[in-house]
Order: C-alpha cells, then structure tokens, then sequence
C-alpha cells in the first residue's frame, strides 16, 4: 500500500508525543518503537526524523468552537443529532471538521503527509483522527490503516466488517486485546473525498466504553469532509 510506509513512520513519531493519552489505546506501549533502519531501510531513507530523540510532550490543549466553511459537506450520519452544547472541531488545511463535547482536550502532530489528532472527552472518550491523501486507497486499505495503527500501539485488534455509510463513508467495530490483558471495543469511521482520506478511531476504556457508546456514535456521525466526496462533486 503506497501510504503505508508514512503512516507506520508517522506511528512512531505520534507514540512518543501522545504517550499520556487513555489506557484504552495503550499509547505507553513498549511495542510501539520507531522504525530503524535495521527494520526498514527504505523508511530510514524517507523520513530519518523518524529514527531521531524522543520529541518533548506537547501541551494539551482545550478544543475551541470553531465555525463550520461556507457549502455544503458530506456528513457521516445526518440523523444523529449532536448535542447543542459541543464544540465544533475544524482542520482547514485537511478539509475536515466533527463535533465533541465542551471540556475535550487534543494535541496534534504530522509526519510524512500524515496529520494526526488526539483527542480527550471529559467523560473519558479517546479519539485519534487520521487525514492523508492517496487517491489509490480503498475505505478496506483505510480499515487496514487504522488496525495496522492500533497494532503498532501495543493492542491486538479484531475488526468487524465494514457498514456503509452511504458512498463516502463506512463504520467498522473491532475487538481489542490490551496489553494487560483486558478486552475492549472501539469503532472506526473511514471516509474517502477524491483523493482524501480520513481515519477516525474512537474508543474507551474498557468498562467505560457502553457507558460512552451514545457520545461515540454523536461524534462519529457528526464528521464532515469539505470537499467533493464520492461523487467528486
């Protein structure tokens, strides 16, 4: 998969700067080590910042209302309302933009044409948000994507199949093993717009995950790509 190399540099990169995030992602995981060349020579060649010092953690910041562009977007779920209280999350740059709850905390990074997003709710919702672009990439290759990411994370992941969500999006549940031991859920929205892609991976601890379902499904259905969508539109 031509993205793939990016995305397992960026994993390494994105593991040593979001390693505070939620148990539920086994972010502080041992397994998730950086790409060497030993391991992979090409990955040295493409992105030797790879393979440098530990960056220094990044401050968390609180996510502020952004306001939505102008047009029309393709929204995830139209039928789940989003709470009047959340705030509205905005990356011009990547086109993308869903909703959360006031209080969220993120911290962002990117690395090899990879943007990242983590994301905190207050009631303990983990998010990551994926954009890159590869017009080649299929919403399976985007399903791989975010196993391959979680894998790299330290967690063994069983994914569901794919429901669709109309032509631009599609909505998979996975069965996660955490290093401890433990066993949890997440769901995984991907989103194809042209040659746009989008990864969004959301999840909980594991005894808090039923009781954060409801938020989970207002926030993935609130995701919104600004741009052409499946119909290239």
């Amino acid at each position: 998969m031509k993205n793939k190399l990016f995305l397992i540099i960026a994993i390494s990169m994105f593991t040593i700067s979001f390693n505070g995030c939620s148990a539920s992602f086994s972010t502080n995981s041992a397994a998730a080590k950086p790409v060497s060349a030993a391991s992979s020579p090409a990955a040295a060649n493409k992105a030797p910042a790879a393979n440098s010092a530990a960056k220094p953690d990044k401050p968390k910041t609180t996510v502020q209302n952004e306001k939505k562009p102008e047009g029309t977007a393709k929204t995830a779920n139209k039928s789940v309302p989003v709470p009047a209280d959340w705030v509205y999350v905005y990356d011009e740059n990547k086109g993308y933009g869903f909703s959360v709850p006031a209080g969220t905390t993120s911290e962002t990074d990117n690395s090899g044409g990879v943007d990242f997003t983590a994301l905190t709710t207050p009631s303990g919702v983990d998010i990551f948000a994926l954009a890159y672009k590869d017009k080649t990439l299929t919403k399976e290759d985007l399903l791989k994507d975010a196993v391959e990411f979680l894998q790299a994370l330290g967690q063994k992941v069983t994914p569901g199949a794919l429901k669709a969500e109309g032509g631009d999006y599609a909505v998979a549940d996975a069965a996660t093993v955490l290093e401890n031991g433990e066993k949890g859920n997440l769901r995984i929205l991907v989103g194809t717009d042209v040659s746009d892609n989008y990864v969004l991976i959301l999840g909980a601890e594991p005894d808090k995950f039923a009781a954060n379902e409801k938020i989970i499904d207002e926030i993935w259905g609130s995701f919104e790509m600004w741009s052409g969508g499946a119909g290239n539109n």
